[in-house]
């Protein structure tokens, strides 16, 4: 193999630690959310809590795409997988929680 195809493909491939580092940055982001989960301020707070986790959850979709669907050198393809994904999934956050979030604002009103 030539040095330019060694290098073509050790770009586009990645390396073992690479995925490792990956793949434990991911584990330590899961650690994170199931911690604050258990969080009792957390709780209290739940705003504060999704913002944090649906950032999370947006990293890690990113990385995953990036590193584990090898679309890092693609710029525009992530872009056009990462945030029609992203806004599907916020406007199904929407729809399925915007009911129930209406219904406890009129139980918080009428106490």
């Amino acid at each position: 193999m030539s040095d330019d195809a060694h290098e073509i493909g050790h770009k586009q491939g990645g390396t073992t630690s690479l995925f490792l580092t990956v793949w434990i940055a991911l584990v330590v982001m899961t650690a994170f959310e199931v911690f604050l989960a258990y969080l009792e301020y957390m709780r209290e707070h739940p705003a504060i809590m999704l913002t944090l986790l649906v950032g999370l959850s947006i990293i890690k979709a990113a990385l995953i795409m990036s590193y584990f669907m090898h679309l890092r050198f693609e710029r525009l393809s992530l872009v056009l997988w990462l945030v029609p994904a992203m806004v599907f999934c916020l406007c199904m956050i929407i729809i399925f929680f915007m009911p129930d979030a209406n219904r406890m604002l009129q139980m918080r009103l009428m106490h």
